[in-house]
């Protein structure tokens, strides 16, 4: 399994992703692409999301900007836990089956996900890419602050058609030990974003 993890990719200087995802497109597109189509596992996250969005692996295919990661509709650096919902009509590896909420902290300035128009949006929600959205506690839909940058529909993560790429805002490696809960202490347990990874892994183990 490829894990794109976050950070600040050089810094961010040029916007963020923008130069790993110049490397990926110029420097690794053939061993990348060739991960790819053997369907082993991607997951980028946060910045990694990022440039799998700017090098055009995310939503996909490559070549093709069908979506675009902004800045936040708030306008400045978010930084909270969120509630997440994996779609059961996704069809991500890594979500596939998934029907218990994950709880995990956001942290970036540049996190609305925008779909290039309406038959983008449309094109992904047809084909299943849309893995995780932003949710409360109860399963509503959520405003401002659940829903941290204002994304379109909620998204907070798609993958790519065949389901093997998945990129998502949320930080689920921030929340894979139950004492990561902010609210350990007072007894509050579950919704690790640990599932995440056994999901991609366990796929992982079966090609």
């Amino acid at each position: 399994m490829l894990v794109l993890p976050g950070g600040f990719s050089y810094g961010d200087a040029l916007g963020v992703g923008r130069l790993l995802a110049a490397d990926m497109r110029w420097l690794f597109q053939e061993e990348l692409a060739r991960f790819v189509e053997a369907s082993k596992p991607v997951i980028g996250i946060c910045n990694g999301f990022q440039a799998l969005v700017k090098s055009g692996w995310l939503p996909g295919p490559p070549g093709e900007a069908r979506a675009t990661l902004t800045r936040n509709a708030s306008n400045r650096f978010e930084c909270r836990w969120v509630w997440l919902d994996p779609h059961p009509e996704s069809v991500c590896v890594f979500t596939r089956g998934l029907t218990e909420r994950i709880y995990c902290p956001v942290a970036h300035g540049e996190g609305r996900f925008v779909p290039r128009d309406d038959a983008a949006l449309a094109d992904l929600r047809a084909h299943g890419q849309i893995a995780v959205t932003y949710t409360t506690s109860d399963g509503i839909a959520p405003e401002y602050p659940a829903n941290p940058n204002g994304s379109t529909a909620d998204i907070a993560g798609v993958c790519n058609a065949q389901g093997t790429v998945f990129g998502l805002m949320p930080h689920p490696e921030d929340h894979i030990f139950p004492e990561q809960h902010p609210r350990y202490t007072r007894g509050e347990r579950g919704n690790l974003g640990l599932t995440l990874f056994s999901q991609g892994l366990q796929y992982a183990a079966r090609l």
